[in-house]
């Protein structure tokens, strides 16, 4: 056996592994995906917008997205074949350049974002109570009980709504009086802060999950790249 050879074999298992452990981070991924849009469902209707909301999709379209890239990957390496090496290398590269200039884009324009977010948020409270939203009056009636909470910014939100009429009945304090004009009644903390908090102290396991990947995927482009080559190397050499 060559030195070639040798090298190549090396590589093929270096590959073969990273490849594995890259699908199974596809697997953890569409699980976490899965977790967050089940212990997110309670308030799912709310908005689009709001963090983590629409982040439970992507997660889990990343997640089935890199299981199938992994897979390639791995055949490429069984297979020892030029055209899905150099597949998974090119698709494999645009997924980390577009993760790249994704969070990029994001950490630039997060004022910007919680500002749109608060607004489509607040455009939702207009449809509170009314005919054929049931599922955001019980996303705002979970949101403010669970988390004791009121509006989007604050209470008053509620007063911009319903002419200053009163509030939800989720709004007031257990046990207190109702809510009509009685301000010790009602919960005094903005559920925008309070359900981004909440998913701030969640997001730990998408963080994990995220270095790893991103470790797996560079060690995976390098160790792609080098087989390629090594791979039209043994090809000429026997030609």
């Amino acid at each position: 056996m060559g030195p070639n050879q040798s090298c190549l074999l090396c590589l093929k298992a270096a590959l073969f592994i990273f490849n594995l452990i890259f699908w199974l981070g596809g697997c953890g991924a569409l699980g976490v995906g899965l977790w967050l849009s089940l212990s997110q469902g309670r308030f799912s209707a709310l908005s689009l917008s709001f963090p983590s909301l629409g982040v439970a999709g992507l997660v889990m379209a990343a997640g089935a997205v890199v299981m199938a890239l992994g897979f390639v990957g791995c055949l490429g390496a069984a297979t020892e074949q030029r055209c899905l090496l150099l597949t998974f290398f090119v698709v494999l590269a645009t997924i980390v350049l577009l993760e790249l200039s994704g969070a990029v884009a994001f950490y630039a324009c997060r004022k910007q974002f919680d500002r749109h977010a608060q607004d489509d948020l607040k455009s939702g409270l207009w449809r509170y109570g009314a005919p054929g939203e049931p599922a955001l009056t019980q996303a705002w009636d979970t949101v403010q009980t669970e988390f004791r909470c009121c509006g989007v910014q604050n209470y008053t939100d509620w007063f911009e709504v319903r002419n200053a009429t009163g509030l939800p009945q989720s709004c007031c304090l257990e046990h207190g009086a109702p809510c009509t004009g009685h301000g010790a009644a009602w919960w005094k903390e903005p559920c925008y802060e309070k359900v981004k908090s909440w998913v701030g102290e969640n997001v730990w396991a998408m963080a994990i999950f995220g270095v790893c990947i991103a470790v797996v995927q560079v060690l995976g482009l390098i160790s792609s790249g080098l087989m390629y080559c090594q791979v039209e190397k043994v090809e000429k050499y026997y030609q």
